[in-house]
């Protein structure tokens, strides 16, 4: 079967694709024995370095509290970084100049600093000038972080799917009357919505792994640093290294199977609200101008619709 935009493999093309992928499946069962047989060799596949994943003091001394902490970070994170992005990318397409160049501005820098340098500055920031104890500065600093850098992230998100909307959505609200803040909060925001998930969700991502960066450097105990205590006391920092990265990986797949829900949940929602006419309701409209009701045909009344007969 061919298409515009895609034509049917041939015979030949076939044969190519069978080739491809079983030159493929070879390679990559070569790459899974290279390392099988290399951890073997490295004794990393011992059962005595495996073993205290399969205890509970493992997981609730290191794994778990440190999972709490970075959940903890990139939840706190997200909450104030998501209304902070979305005041700045809506004004940063105010008409007002005084308004959309400090936007720009504030925007611009903080995302282009990287967010390592941003966590060290807020954890040093604090150290100096507040009375935030040493236990709970590198959550601070952490959080102060990610919030800076990815509150301007996320206001680029927002822009480009305001814009990416057609012009005729605003001229509609303008015709009607509405005023630019009606227009962008029962208008503009409710329709971008769906168009940004994707990346909306894909920044929430970046968020859990960066706070990785404050367990390297802020003695921020998350997951990846409560793995290098771990890894001390047991000897196992290969099958530790494993065992985190697993968690990570599952923690952002349900996340992201979790916005594909929620994008599909939001585009039925957007297809189902549109008013359907049955097939007597449309004859009904073709002659009186406006859909007779139950009452209305039973006593055989062609006024219709809005209470009775015509004037």
């Amino acid at each position: 079967m061919t298409s515009v935009l895609y034509d049917a493999p041939g015979p030949g093309a076939k044969r190519r694709n069978i080739i491809y992928s079983a030159l493929f499946v070879v390679v990559l069962a070569l790459g899974v024995w290279w390392i099988y047989s290399a951890m073997s060799d490295k004794g990393q596949l011992e059962w005595a370095k495996w073993s205290p994943f399969t205890e509970s003091q493992a997981w609730t001394t290191y794994l778990l509290p440190g999972l709490v902490n970075t959940l903890k970070a990139a939840g706190l994170a997200l909450v104030i970084a998501l209304p902070l992005g979305a005041l700045f990318g809506i004004a940063r397409l105010s008409d007002h100049r005084w308004v959309r160049v400090p936007s720009g501005v504030v925007v611009e820098f903080f995302r282009a600093i990287p967010v390592l340098i941003l966590m060290v500055f807020a954890n040093q920031l604090y150290a100096e000038y507040t009375d935030i104890s040493t236990e709970m500065r590198p959550l601070y600093a952490v959080v102060t972080g990610l919030v800076l850098y990815n509150a301007s992230v996320l206001a680029e998100v927002v822009r480009a799917g305001i814009l990416s909307l057609p012009k005729g959505q605003t001229e509609a609200a303008k015709a009607i009357g509405l005023r630019k803040g009606q227009t962008m909060r029962s208008i503009l925001l409710p329709q971008s919505v769906t168009a940004m998930l994707p990346a909306l969700v894909s920044q929430l991502v970046v968020i859990v792994k960066d706070t990785a960066l404050g367990g390297a450097l802020l003695s921020f105990t998350e997951l990846l640093s409560a793995r290098k205590t771990l890894a001390a006391n047991y000897g196992n920092v290969i099958p530790s290294f494993i065992v985190v990265a697993v968690i990570f990986i599952v923690l952002n797949l349900l996340l992201t199977t979790f916005a594909s829900w929620l994008e599909k949940r939001l585009r039925r929602a957007k297809r189902s609200t549109g008013a359907v006419l049955t097939g007597g309701a449309m004859d009904d409209l073709s002659v009186t101008g406006t859909p007779m009701n139950k009452t209305d045909r039973a006593t055989g009344n062609e006024g219709g619709g809005f209470g009775g007969g015509g004037v």
